[in-house]
């Protein structure tokens, strides 16, 4: 395989499936199945996923909710999406361990970085919930973070859309789609990869995140295996 330990990113909203809010069990149960498959090749995985099917502490503030009350539901959204997650992975027979940022000790671990790496020797996904622990982060900066921390090799952005593009494919039918972009021109382009923050804290530290569509079945075993699958963004 390509990548020895991969952090796979996934929104909140890739969970609902063909649903308009919450969680979709067959959509869950395919994310299962492909992440058994690269299970199986020795790659070591771990997992940020979003709560946007449930809550968005930014929404809430817009309507005038306080954000900090408002990221700590969002946070919450987190666990909960990561629960679904683990029950749907060990389903499939995949030993796997939630950790949370925020301490939920009856329902997750807490983020240990020791413990989530031997977790990950061992052969055990392992799933980071509640965020980054703090208001104003998103779970794109959560999913950067744990990755330097666990020393990934890669961040995979599982979406709906099969890459990065000059614009919103999904207005604009002549939008241009990019097989390889450095971090450089993303920023240049003013292109929607990640959040400043995210983005900026992965060009430092010189990590490669790949951005494809997730729900196309077998795309992540195309991607760990290193074909053209999606866009990559690198120096």
């Amino acid at each position: 395989m390509h990548y020895k330990r991969i952090l796979l990113k996934l929104s909140g909203e890739a969970l609902m499936g063909s649903l308009q809010y919450g969680i979709d069990p067959e959509r869950l149960k395919e994310y299962a199945q492909d992440i058994k498959a690269i299970i199986a090749t020795g790659v070591q995985v771990a997992i940020v996923i979003g709560g946007g099917n449930i809550f968005r502490g930014v929404a809430g503030a817009s309507k005038g909710m306080d954000r900090v009350q408002g990221d700590h539901m969002g946070m919450l959204a987190t666990v909960i999406n990561g629960l679904a997650l683990q029950g749907a992975l060990e389903d499939q027979g995949i030993p796997t361990r939630l950790q949370s940022a925020i301490k939920i000790n009856e329902v997750a671990e807490p983020f240990i970085k020791r413990r989530a790496v031997r977790h990950l020797e061992k052969g055990r996904v392992v799933i980071f919930g509640g965020g980054t622990g703090n208001p104003y982060f998103t779970t794109d900066s959560a999913a950067v973070l744990r990755a330097i921390e666990i020393n990934a090799d890669v961040i995979l952005k599982g979406t709906r859309v099969d890459g990065i593009y000059s614009s919103d494919p999904e207005k604009n039918a002549d939008a241009v789609k990019f097989e390889f972009i450095s971090f450089e021109d993303v920023l240049k382009k003013g292109l929607k990869v990640m959040d400043t923050t995210a983005f900026t804290l992965s060009q430092e530290n010189e990590l490669p995140i790949i951005v494809f569509d997730m729900n196309t079945r077998g795309n992540l075993m195309k991607v760990i295996s290193g074909e053209n699958i999606g866009t990559k963004v690198n120096l």
